[in-house]
């Protein structure tokens, strides 16, 4: 409750510069005015992919706020299951394993299934884009020349390497199956520390190029992967489920031609053009209003 309150503070008082005027929270939490409100986890690919949502939904009409930046996961699904925010850009892997730590689906279609059978009434997921953005453990260039570790290596092949490695992530990542807790049970990794860092942002990256710590939760669409040489790790056991991009609103708030907008997101946004929009923004220092409306007006969707 305590953590809700304070995002919802939080929520009142950030706004980008593509939201609307007013107080979206007033009158218990139902935005002004038939206002959208989208909103955004703490990292910035999800801001990304808000902005994308939101340029999108203003191009058929529809009153646009944004309030990016939120928090994790933990905060975020409270406040778009009391209708704080009303479009909310998701995963579907990680909102499965935060719903249900224990359903392992075989399909992206099975995924989506298993989230329905979960999610709160007044929620659903719209189409999922082709678009993955994994959570990974991933080692900097120190370690995997130490420990002779490729693209090509398993997770699995740090059993016996992570009780004098440190690894570095979100605060959440501790208790996550999609974390530690699944890298404990699944891969039998019990590492030397944790640090807590960001989600997958610039203090993670920071502490993994400077070997602050030698593993980290980068995900898969990271531009600095490639700059510095960081190394994926495999995950045959397929830990880290799938991650497709995928719009999670609430279901009054959104008319049928805005639903209609955001399907057709989807339908065009593929893992090479995030990577793509999100070296722009992480690696260009782009603003990332302005590479989402750039990115849809050369999709045909403004």
């Amino acid at each position: 409750m305590v953590a809700l309150a304070a995002a919802t503070a939080l929520l009142a008082g950030c706004s980008s510069k593509g939201g609307t005027s007013g107080n979206p929270l007033s009158d218990d939490g139902k935005a002004d005015d038939g206002t959208v409100v989208v909103g955004s986890n703490n990292f910035p690919e999800s801001t990304l992919l808000a902005d994308i949502y939101g340029e999108a939904l203003k191009a058929k009409g529809i009153k646009v706020t944004y309030k990016p930046n939120i928090g994790s996961r933990e905060t975020t699904y409270g406040l778009i299951k009391n209708g704080s925010i009303k479009v909310l850009p998701e995963y579907n892997g990680a909102l499965l394993a935060y719903l249900d730590q224990k359903a392992k689906p075989k399909t992206v279609a099975a995924t989506t299934t298993a989230i329905e059978a979960k999610l709160d009434s007044k929620l659903t997921l719209l189409e999922p884009a082709a678009a993955q953005s994994k959570d990974s453990v991933t080692v900097n260039e120190a370690t995997a020349k130490k420990y002779h570790l490729t693209e090509k290596s398993s997770i699995a092949e740090l059993k016996n390497l992570a009780k004098d490695l440190v690894i570095g992530a979100s605060p959440e990542f501790q208790t996550r199956q999609q974390g530690l807790v699944g890298l404990k049970s699944v891969y039998g990794l019990q590492f030397k520390s944790f640090r807590a860092l960001d989600a997958g942002g610039p203090l993670t990256q920071a502490a993994l190029q400077k070997d602050a710590v030698q593993v980290a939760d980068i995900f898969t669409t990271d531009p600095t992967i490639t700059k510095e040489k960081f190394v994926v790790l495999q995950d045959p056991e397929n830990l880290f489920g799938f991650e497709n991009v995928q719009p999670l609103v609430y279901k009054s708030a959104v008319p049928k031609k805005g639903v209609d907008a955001l399907n057709a997101v989807s339908a065009k946004l593929d893992t090479a053009t995030l990577l793509d929009l999100d070296t722009q923004v992480q690696a260009q220092n782009k603003d990332p209003l302005d590479v989402a409306k750039a990115w849809l007006k050369s999709a045909g969707l403004v």
